[in-house]
């Protein structure tokens, strides 16, 4: 066994090790400075609201006051396959990141053998050892905490991805569940004027065997009404496509999912007054992009680390025998301890490379990070401005739906009167039925406005839950 006295440098040694590793190399990090405007452009239309039961968990979706819709995202949020590969991935960065936290402690490993040598047919050389080995590096430039740190900062930015994810999923089944709703309205709508056309034409054919009307009266209104059959196959598909995209953010297949149909349109929320500068920050895209800029910085000192000596110490023990019995009987013992110091001398610049390319790296996260930001400004922008115009348009689409209606119930009279022919009948169907599907569309907008203002900040419009 080694003496006091032996042992007293290493010691010294070790200690010393430890005094110097509170040394970092590298920049601290500081987040960079990104476009922080005082106001928005259209941020206008925003206004107070009271409190929502929804707004603290985060369930945005839930503003649109649909039960079915929530119950399709909770699904999503459960089930979809391309949710379930980031989440593999955050799993995958917080192993890294327990990886890298190793290099701050010592390695112990253990080793046994046993080997045997015939020198000569009549001699047979025998030796058996077994042996515990300790090392440890200190990390007296700071390269494991730096490594550490990136992989942190990867984490974080994993975890702010899988939440990305998450959110473009539940705006994608939101999207989806808006249009087929709408095509389920735009159907019965269709369906509601094709009744009507169909009487319209039987009273033309009528009119026209009783030699009131001309065949081209009864032609127009043939024409119509077969355009008007045409059009609920285009319906149709398009519902079905839309169905089956459902279907794969739920994580089913499509003949495993059908949503029956409901010309019943969600409500559409009301938008509150919020700080917009608050909820951008929030928004899963500009973390993931922050955190990035974090982790390339702490890259730095890594590859600065590199330039410096690296300094471990050593110990092993064990025992020789000349076969395994004789290690636990009278075995020879050996040991030895020891600090170590090496240093690369030339390597032909591919240190200076390596810190050169993680500078550029972190530029380059630096840009993405504020061009992020900006995207993340001009996405609020849209949405508000979009939210705001298309308020005021339902208001002008509601009053067109009404003069176009009263303009059919006129010229159906003239009509009936004789006093006009079948065209301008069809051309009064044909105004009120697209005034009618326009406003079901705009309605839609207005809904796919709302959801999209959501994503933009973050996925909601409460801002308790990153406060205090």
């Amino acid at each position: 066994m080694a003496s006091i006295k032996t042992l007293r440098p290493i010691l010294a040694t070790a200690l010393t090790a430890g005094l110097l590793s509170a040394c970092t190399v590298g920049p601290d990090y500081q987040p960079p400075e990104v476009a922080s405007p005082p106001a928005l452009k259209y941020d206008s239309g925003w206004r107070q609201l009271p409190a929502q039961p929804w707004a603290g968990s985060g369930n945005w979706w839930q503003a649109f006051a649909d039960a079915s819709l929530n119950t399709l995202v909770e699904e999503a949020s459960g089930n979809n396959l391309t949710l379930a590969q980031a989440e593999a991935r955050y799993r995958a960065a917080l192993a890294q990141q327990q990886s890298s936290r190793s290099g701050y402690y010592p390695e112990l490993g253990a080793r046994i053998s046993q080997s045997r040598n015939d020198a000569t047919d009549a001699f047979v050389n025998e030796r058996s050892s077994a042996s515990l080995d300790i090392s440890w590096e200190p990390d007296l430039w700071g390269r494991v905490r730096r490594q550490v740190e990136a992989d942190t900062a990867a984490l974080q930015g994993s975890a702010a991805d899988l939440a990305a994810v998450r959110l473009s999923i539940q705006l994608a089944v939101v999207n989806s569940y808006i249009n087929l709703r709408a095509l389920d309205l735009q159907h019965q709508i269709l369906e509601q004027t094709l009744a009507a056309s169909e009487r319209s034409a039987q009273l033309t054919h009528n009119q026209y065997e009783a030699g009131i009307v001309s065949r081209a009266d009864v032609i127009q209104a043939e024409t119509q009404l077969q355009s008007q059959r045409s059009d609920l196959y285009d319906l149709q598909a398009q519902r079905a496509i839309e169905e089956n995209t459902v279907a794969a953010l739920l994580g089913r297949a499509p003949v495993n999912f059908s949503l029956a149909p409901a010309p019943l349109m969600p409500s559409v929320p009301a938008i509150p007054a919020q700080i917009p500068g608050q909820l951008i920050a929030r928004r899963p895209d500009v973390v993931v992009a922050e955190r990035a800029v974090a982790s390339a910085n702490a890259s730095i000192g890594v590859a600065i680390a590199a330039w410096l000596p690296d300094f471990s110490i050593s110990a092993s023990g064990g025992v020789n025998g000349t076969v395994l019995d004789d290690l636990w009987d009278s075995p020879a013992r050996f040991w030895s301890v020891g600090p170590s110091l090496a240093q690369t001398l030339f390597d032909g610049g591919r240190r200076r490379a390596a810190e050169d390319a993680a500078i550029a790296r972190y530029d380059e996260q630096v840009a993405a990070y504020r061009q992020t930001v900006l995207d993340s400004l001009r996405d609020v922008e849209n949405a508000l401005a979009t939210t705001a115009i298309l308020k005021e348009k339902a208001v002008q689409q509601a009053r067109l739906v009404q003069l176009a209606e009263e303009n059919e119930r006129v010229i159906k009279n003239r009509y009936q009167s004789g006093l006009v022919s079948f065209l301008e009948v069809a051309v009064a169907q044909n105004t009120t039925l697209n005034a009618r599907r326009t406003q079901v569309n705009v309605t839609a907008n207005q809904l796919s406005a709302a959801a999209e203002l959501a994503a933009s900040i973050g996925g909601g419009w409460a801002v308790e839950e990153d406060e205090g």
